[in-house]
This record gives C-alpha cells, structure tokens and sequence, in this order.
C-alpha cells in the first residue's frame, strides 16, 4: 500500500466508526416501555360516611355553689373526674356557729310546745266551769286569749328553727344528681361567697360530641346514625345522631350535629376528635387505591389507549373502602385504569401491558 492512500484509509475508518456510535446512541436514546398492569372500573356496594370532627362536651353541665357568704371551706370531698351519688356531700363549710344558732332554735321550739301545751290544758279545763258559771266568761276568754298566743309564737319558733336548720343545710354542697365532677374552683380553707360556682357537675356523667358540616353534607345524616369516634389513645368510642340542626343566620351555609357517647370510657369535655359518621349503604364506583394519582392537589387516573400510549384523566374521589377509592366524577364503568405503576407515568407514555388478563384498553371515561 502506498503512503499516499494512508490518509485516505484513515478518514474512512473514522467515518465508519463516528456512524457505529450514532446508531448507539440513537438506540440508547429510544424510549423504554414501562410495564403495567390493569384493573377494571366498577360498582361495588359500600357503606357511605361523612367524616367530620369536633368537641367532646357534656349533654348537661351544672354550676354548683353555697348560699353562705364568708363561711371557709372545712371538708373538700371531690375531685376532678369522680363519680358521684345524688345527695353525696361534695364540699362542708365551717359551721359551728350554725350549730350553735340551730341548738337554740331547737330549745325555743320545745319551750314555745310547752307554753301550747299549758295554755290548752287551762283553757279545756276552765270551759267547762265557764259553762258551770263557776268562772266568769271575761276569764274563759282571757284563757282563750293565752292558748291562742301560745300557737302563735311556737309558730314563730318553728320558723326560726326551719330557718336556721336550712342554714346548716346550706353549711354542705351535695350533689342535686348523679353525675361526675367535671371542674374544682375551690381549696380548702378558702373563704366562699354565695353565689360563686365552686364545682361544676356533668349530669349522669353524660357526655355528646358536636361536629359542624357544609349544608350538601349536612343533608346526608340523620337522627339515629351510628359514629364512630377515634380516641386520642386510638380507641373507638361508639355513639349515635341525636339531632341534626340546620345552619342559622350567622352562618346559613352550615349545620350542626349532636352525637350521644352513651359509653365514653375515659373521655374527657373539650377532647376534640375526629368521628365517622354512617350516612347510608349504596353502589359506588371503586378503583384499587394504586390506580389513583395525586398531583398539583388534584386526582388522576390512566387509562391505555391506542398503540399502548396512557391517557391522563382528572377524576373526584370519596370514601375508601378495602383497598378500593370511590371515583365519584371523571369515570365510567368498565373504564380499564392502569393499578401498578401509574405513579410513574405522564400524558402520552408507552406502556407494555403484563397483566394475565388486560388488554390495551381504549375505553374512554
């Protein structure tokens, strides 16, 4: 070979081997199918709920206080979350001196029964000899007179006793009903005023949970619906609809409803929890959770269409069932949907379909 070819020989090796690299890098550049699977679109019966949360608080809830001004607290008998009878003695108040004022109501009351009692002896003795003319008539009257003032002032007396026996009763705060202590506002040895709450008492210790809800909601529950509430420690707390009331002027837009908590175990007025609330049984359309994609704040789905490109559509979603999500817009029955890895496709992708029994779909929504 002559030296004068060699540049010749050189140039087309080169160009050999820059068009062998082309076709590499035009392979490694070609675009990859994903492999996914399928799932039909179809109807299956649920049971509908509404989610919804919202305070613990007490059906009825009563102030208690004494109607004793200045008297100290001697005895403090409750505490904060314990049960307690009707009539328990929830709190005493010093009340020696109302002992010592009740004492001599007491004996005034028996001195004013004996004056009645004296006075009526006299008088029934002294009307017969009225009528005998053995005592003058003036005197019969005046014996009369005696007795009638003796009932008067022992009325008197059983007033003054009454009196100062209801003071005493007011010396110790007992319970008006069962229930269960829900607050303290007073120590020991304090000094009380009449009129100012000291305990306050959940009724028959019966709670109710309240929850506020959008009026289209609101329309979906009923009076006697079950809910179920999550416990801050995970527990489920049953209870059931008691009342549904609708929105008021303030805010007509939304409702409110009253749950009673008939067991609510530890619970405590003013826990804030989140409770299901069982609105009805019906047919939805599910999905497998898989196939459902969130972006940009709202819900998609795939579907296969032809020549094994994936379609993107926006769809609204409800409750989740086993698994399964509710497609509540945006779909329609026997819709075949991507499942598994749709979280990884794009508008227009080639997909290769590996599922047993799917078939590139062309069933639009």
């Amino acid at each position: 070979m002559s030296l004068s070819r060699l540049p010749l020989l050189l140039v087309a090796v080169m160009a050999l081997t820059v068009s062998a690299c082309s076709k590499e890098d035009e392979t490694d550049a070609a675009p990859s199918t994903m492999a996914v699977t399928l799932a039909t679109a179809e109807q299956r019966p649920i049971q509908r709920s509404v989610i919804a949360s919202g305070p613990v608080s007490a059906f009825e809830e009563m102030q208690l206080g004494v109607e004793i001004s200045g008297a100290r607290v001697t005895a403090l008998n409750v505490d904060v979350g314990q049960s307690v009878r009707k009539g328990q003695v929830l709190l005493e108040l010093d009340h020696r001196t109302l002992d010592s004022e009740l004492a001599q109501a007491q004996a005034a009351l028996r001195e004013a029964d004996a004056s009645v009692e004296l006075a009526t002896a006299s008088y029934n003795r002294g009307s017969p000899l009225a009528k005998e003319r053995l005592i003058s008539a003036s005197a019969l009257d005046e014996l009369r007179a005696n007795k009638t003032q003796a009932e008067a002032r022992r009325s008197t007396v059983r007033a003054q006793r009454d009196a100062a026996q209801l003071r005493r009763d007011f010396a110790e705060l007992r319970a008006p009903a069962d229930g269960i202590i829900s607050k303290r506002l007073v120590q020991p040895g304090q000094v009380v005023a009449a009129g100012t709450e000291l305990l306050r008492l959940i009724r028959d210790g019966r709670l109710e949970w309240r929850a506020e809800l959008p009026e289209d909601t609101l329309s979906r529950v009923a009076p006697g619906a079950a809910v179920t509430l999550t416990g801050t420690d995970g527990t489920a707390i049953q209870g059931s609809i008691r009342a549904v009331s609708p929105g008021v002027a303030r805010d007509p837009r939304t409702g409110t409803i009253y749950a009673d908590l008939p067991e609510p175990g530890p619970l405590k007025s003013g826990t804030y929890l989140e409770g299901r609330i069982v609105s009805g049984a019906g047919n939805a359309l599910m999905v497998p959770v898989a196939s459902v994609v969130q972006r940009d704040g709202h819900a998609y789905v795939f579907t296969v269409e032809a020549e094994d490109s994936v379609r993107r559509w926006r769809v609204r979603t409800g409750a989740v069932v086993d698994g399964r999500v509710e497609i509540i817009e945006g779909l329609k029955p026997g819709a075949r949907v991507v499942e598994q890895g749709a979280g990884f496709l794009g508008e227009g992708d080639k997909v290769r379909v590996v599922s047993v029994n799917a078939q590139p779909a062309s069933t639009t929504p």
